[in-house]
């Protein structure tokens, strides 16, 4: 019998003796994935290959996960898939990263989450999360409300870890939501060793049939398998480049943990339960919003350009409490006086913007800037978008900023 893609061999090469499950593969290599984990590439014409196992249970299937297989007293859950590298695999031609996988190849990829929920899964974008974009999120939130209306228990949104906090963010801040609004994510693609995509996934089907009615971030607690964060959406940062556990809560406690393998959840702080918010939606977003970041030295020229050039508002990352130089000030009072609203946040991570301690933050605020609270950057730069959509009011913007909305502000800043 001829070995197929996914059924278990052994490889004879050289005198050397190579067992493993063969993977895809899109030259003429033999791509083996070892019982460490590793996948290793023999050349095929070298080979002697002999077949130990079928692995049809293992084998992608032509038949879609969603049709067929439903069990009747498991909650109902929505997998809204927009690629991202928990939904790609190695091209085995460049060695690059690509975004491969829909929904449906990951629910058949991690059979797991089939003890967890029933799943209708949709394809919105297949995209790496570099590319995502304002519009989208508007797209993507009436996708979210169109399934949650349709009697979706729980969403789940597969997504490029990049620049999902910016998507969790938008989605915050549009949504009011009766169930669990999901997104999570991999840094590493399924077919390495180390890939975190079935956790990651599993955990997050675990919150998308619980109580936590919010939009929320589930990814990797720590360096090992044992645990994921449950983080809000307006309050989570990826805080390194590679590591699997690079999601961090900012300024606040994570919801909860997701124990692993057990799928316990612990809560850690208070959030918002099913079933106590009515579905709602509200998705105009002003995608013409910029965020400056000011650097020692830094003319007030970029402030100007962006004012002029058709920018509806501005955020600016200033220093330690919110601080941009004394030649800004002037600059921001005309931003503001032509109705584009200034709002400052802080290059620090944690802590709060204060503009009130020092000269240069009242004469700031005397300008009409406004204070970003403890958001992060990114989150403040999302809000005002959002707040833009609902009012272009100088005054309403400001109460809108200052007003907690999606939990992107917390009372006290210090965190225990």
């Amino acid at each position: 019998m001829q070995a197929e893609e996914y059924d278990k061999v052994r490889v004879d090469i050289k005198g050397v003796r190579y067992e493993g499950v063969m993977m895809p593969s899109q030259t003429d290599s033999i791509v083996l994935k070892l019982k460490n984990g590793y996948n290793i590439g023999l050349k095929r014409e070298s080979a002697s290959i002999t077949m130990l196992e079928k692995k049809d249970g293992g084998k992608p299937s032509k038949e879609p996960v969603s049709a067929g297989k439903k069990k009747g007293k498991l909650p109902s859950i929505s997998i809204l898939s927009t690629g991202g590298t928990i939904a790609s695999k190695i091209d085995y031609r460049t060695g690059a990263v690509t975004s491969q996988f829909s929904a449906d190849d990951i629910l058949r990829a991690i059979p797991e989450l089939e003890e967890i929920a029933n799943y209708n899964c949709r394809m919105i974008y297949s995209i790496l999360s570099e590319n995502m974009r304002p519009s989208y999120w508007v797209e993507l939130a009436r996708a979210v409300y169109e399934e949650i209306k349709n009697g979706a228990e729980g969403i789940i949104i597969t997504h490029g870890t990049d620049t999902m906090m910016y998507t969790a963010a938008a989605l915050s801040f549009m949504m009011e939501t009766p169930v669990p609004i999901v997104l999570v994510g991999s840094q590493r693609s399924a077919d390495r060793p180390s890939s975190d995509n079935a956790m990651n996934a599993i955990c997050a089907a675990s919150v998308a049939v619980s109580d936590i009615a919010e939009v929320c971030v589930v990814m990797h607690g720590g360096t090992s398998d044992d645990f994921c964060y449950i983080h809000r959406g307006t309050k989570v940062r990826k805080m390194h480049t590679s590591r699997r556990d690079a999601f961090q809560s900012i300024n606040t406690k994570p919801i909860g943990r997701v124990e692993y393998p057990s799928r316990e959840i612990k809560t850690l702080s208070s959030y918002v339960k099913r079933g106590e918010k009515k579905l709602a939606i509200h998705d105009k977003l002003e995608s013409r919003c910029a965020l400056l970041k000011y650097v020692t030295g830094a003319s007030s020229e970029s402030l100007l350009f962006h004012s002029g050039s058709g920018y509806k508002g501005i955020i600016i990352e200033g220093t330690g409490l919110g601080h941009v130089s004394t030649e800004w000030v002037p600059v921001i009072k005309t931003t503001v006086d032509a109705g584009i609203p200034v709002v400052i946040t802080s290059q620090c991570i944690n802590g709060r913007v204060c503009d009130r301690v020092y000269d240069t933050g009242r004469d700031m605020l005397k300008a009409g800037a406004i204070e970003g609270e403890d958001m992060l950057s990114e989150v403040a730069l999302v809000k005002l978008m959002w707040v833009l959509g609902q009012t272009q009011d100088i005054e309403n913007v400001k109460k809108l900023m200052h007003t907690n909305i999606a939990g992107e502000i917390t009372r006290s800043t210090c965190i225990s």
